[in-house]
């Protein structure tokens, strides 16, 4: 930094004029004074002394009136500093720009705009800081100056890289604040993108922070507006895990830009990457072929049915071959992991009597390899509760840990009273469905005793509201049918055949029910499947199959006993479906991931980027019980290899329940570990994170956020063919301004104290000499 520094008086011409009289006349007064009184006083050079102080005052009360002040100006020794930020984000690797040999990637564009030689020319007056745009901000380094490609007059400028290359998203906002707090000297930016932001703070307000500082941003725009020709295969919905024998249904989404309708295949293969036998190894290899029909500049939304044979860890890939006209061949494949498992669910059914519905609900659930089904009785008029085989279990679960292995509950006519369930009972099923993630079904009866679980802590788990005045439903001779919602056509619950149009005909033929149970409508909340036919409520037709998400579990409510019925002349073929889906969708979330001592759920099970996730743990201690206020962490690893961990926080319950959330930020395969301090148990499974990545090949360049900002900031749009006139743009600016400082001596307070200090020494020392 230079200095220079300068004293400067600023009079007036009044101020002039007085100064010069004040002057002539003290001096001539205190030469008149020497004179007259160089006899009378024999000390003279005091006399003197005491005179020339006179003047003194007068001389410096003079210069004040003048306005004395001390200015330094000081100059930054360092050139301004211009700051080259390089978008390298991956949709910049789309091949769209025309040149003259032909189309070039957006990245190869950059490559000879930011050469050495146009930015030598701008280097002859400034610095350089080059740098890169990503969503993440990395210390900055300067480059080492033997390596530094510009280095004009044998003075080495700065490069340096700000963000990753290469990085999942396009932020202008961080690398333009970092450098702003960085580089006092920074005079310009130029900013070479295609304009696809999709991270950070908002364009505007960067180009608004910029012009309070003013400093313009010069904008290069690169990259076509049109979109290329491609058909992408978006996401493959592969849940977290499978049961041998059971089919998996994967919806397939693809996203095409073609202007017409194009005709593809399908392709899904599955390999057991578990396995290394022959044998099992050709069980463990599947392959699926389907012709579809893409829809023109959409989405088209395609299911794969696939019934695994053995368990094991499944790699599945799913491919739509690249058509002839495609321009980008590499996004037209989707690969995920699945694990199989054998295991077995766990049901408990109670119920009160042993009507037609819960006999064949049993028996449905026996049959079903899958299920390891409980029944309980609290038959009316028996001594004990219970049943009469090996099914049968002699009372209802005592403690959270004998309960706390159902996965799902199936609870039928009965309710809070004597000789049936107890509040106790009610408490403990409420914790089991919030806490433990496990699934509870309502099958009421025409006995109406689950009136009473209204006021009991299953109250707030009923989706439904139910008229107190007619709590045992209604009856008619003639049979009614259900009606599915549009939700519930959608629904894997009530997926009886494998088209729509043919599910909706099946509902549509199944045999009636004689009874339903008193509802008046579905709670805030609910997700209605099937309504009533033909009754209905001043809140409209009576819904009749409802389900609800509570705490970590789900609920089910069934109003009628008449789906036993569905078996006239099928025999198990609607109603094993049905049940046997219901069992599994309220169990699934509870089982993506389990240990000895530990369970690990999430909710959505297959979130999409920058989706909060909502993890749920319960925790066991070595003894078998719920651990209550432990050390509960959960480490997640992001695809590209970034690791976060986050501390799971107790829920305060009696459960071992444990709670947190995180983002992700990436699409594809996340490890999530669990770990517990005090057990020093361990936990691992796999999460997938839908939706392609945020940065995409081929999407169209977006100018107009480049130009919005550059106008905002005082900068402007200069097109790539015009990228010479950068530098002139450059020397046009305003020089770099001096830091100026002004020590105002007129208005110091020293200045005054010093005047007064020295009228007083004058003073005291006249009289010291006997002066009046």
């Amino acid at each position: 930094m230079k200095s220079v520094s300068q004293f400067t008086f600023h009079p007036t011409t009044l101020s002039g004029f007085l100064s010069c009289v004040a002057i002539i006349a003290v001096v001539g007064l205190a030469i008149q004074a020497c004179r007259l009184n160089k006899l009378a006083y024999p000390n003279r050079a005091w006399f003197w002394t005491l005179e020339a102080l006179r003047v003194l005052i007068v001389v410096l009360a003079v210069a004040l009136l003048n306005q004395p002040e001390w200015i330094q100006q000081t100059q930054p020794e360092q050139k301004p500093t211009v700051l080259v930020l390089r978008d390298n984000s991956r949709s910049m690797r789309t091949t769209d720009v025309k040149t003259s040999e032909g189309l070039s990637s957006r990245n190869q564009v950059l490559d000879q705009l930011l050469s050495q030689e146009v930015l030598q020319t701008i280097s002859e007056n400034y610095s350089i800081v080059q740098g890169t745009l990503s969503s993440e901000k990395t210390d900055s380094q300067t480059a080492n100056p033997s390596t530094n490609p510009i280095s004009p007059k044998g003075e080495s400028s700065i490069t340096e890289s700000i963000g990753r290359p290469g990085g999942m998203n396009t932020d202008f906002s961080t690398p333009i604040e970092a450098a702003l707090n960085d580089y006092p000297t920074l005079r310009a930016i130029i900013l070479a993108s295609d304009g696809d932001w999709n991270s950070g703070n908002p364009p505007t307000e960067t180009g608004s922070q910029l012009r309070s500082r003013n400093i313009p941003l010069f904008a290069i725009p690169v990259g076509s507006q049109d979109r290329l020709a491609d058909i992408e295969l978006v996401a493959a919905e592969v849940p977290t895990f499978g049961i041998v024998g059971k089919a998996l249904r994967i919806p397939v989404t693809i996203e095409s830009s073609l202007p017409r309708i194009a005709n593809a295949q399908l392709i899904f293969e599955s390999v057991d990457s578990s396995s290394s036998g022959s044998s099992s190894g050709l069980l463990g290899v599947y392959r699926e072929q389907k012709d579809i029909q893409i829809k023109p500049m959409g989405r088209t939304v395609e299911t794969i049915s696939w019934t695994p044979k053995i368990a094991g860890d499944f790699t599945l890939t799913v491919t739509v071959p690249a058509l002839p006209e495609e321009k980008i061949l590499d996004n037209n494949s989707q690969v995920a992991s699945i694990a199989i498992r054998t295991e077995k669910l766990q049901v408990l059914v109670v119920d009160s009597i042993p009507r037609w519905e819960y006999r064949y609900l049993r028996n449905a659930l026996s049959r079903d390899p899958g299920v390891d089904v409980s029944c309980l009785l609290f038959h009316p008029g028996l001594s004990k509760a219970g049943g009469g085989n090996r099914d049968y279990i002699p009372f209802f679960p005592e403690t959270q840990e004998e309960l706390s292995k159902y996965d799902v509950v199936f609870l039928g006519d009965v309710g809070v009273e004597s000789g049936q369930l107890t509040l106790e009972n009610a408490r403990m099923l409420r914790g089991l469905v919030e806490q433990q993630a496990s699934g509870l079904v309502f099958l009421p009866g025409s006995s109406g005793r689950q009136a009473s679980l209204i006021d009991s802590p299953l109250g707030e788990l009923l989706p439904v509201v139910n008229d107190s005045l007619q709590p045992t439903g209604w009856g008619s001779r003639m049979p009614s049918r259900m009606e599915l919602t549009e939700q519930g056509r959608r629904s894997l619950l009530t997926r009886l055949a494998e088209s729509p149009d043919e599910n909706l005909a099946v509902w549509g033929r199944l045999p009636g029910f004689h009874w339903y149970a008193p509802v008046v409508r579905a709670k805030a909340g609910a997700d209605v499947l099937a309504v009533h036919q033909e009754a209905a409520t001043a809140s409209g037709r009576v819904p009749l199959l409802v389900t609800q998400t509570r705490g970590a579990g789900k609920v089910l409510y069934m109003a009628t006993d008449g789906a036993w019925r569905w078996r006239k002349g099928v025999e198990d073929q609607y109603h094993y479906r049905f049940w046997g889906q219901v069992v599994r969708w309220m169990a699934y979330q509870r089982n993506m991931a389990k240990g000895e001592t530990m369970r690990l759920f999430y909710s959505p099970e297959q979130p999409r980027v920058r989706q909060t996730v909502f993890a749920t743990a319960n925790v066991q201690a070595s003894n078998g019980e719920p651990l209550m206020n432990g050390q509960v962490t959960l480490r997640i690893e992001a695809p590209s290899g970034q690791m976060e961990q986050i501390r799971m926080i107790s829920d305060g319950g009696d459960w071992g329940a444990y709670t947190g959330s995180f983002t992700p930020l990436e699409s594809g395969s996340y490890k999530l570990t669990l770990q517990c301090e005090q057990t020093q148990a361990t936990l691992e499974t796999n999460l997938l994170v839908l939706g392609g990545a945020v940065e995409r090949i081929g999407k169209p360049a977006r100018p107009e956020v480049l130009e919005e900002m550059a106008s905002l900031s005082g900068g402007r749009l200069v097109l790539p063919e015009n990228f010479a006139t950068v530098s002139s743009l450059l020397t046009n600016l305003p020089t770099q301004s001096l830091e100026i400082r002004r020590f105002a001596i007129w208005s110091s307070p020293w200045s005054v104290a010093t005047l007064i200090g020295m009228a007083t020494i004058f003073w005291i020392g006249r009289k010291m000499l006997g002066l009046l």
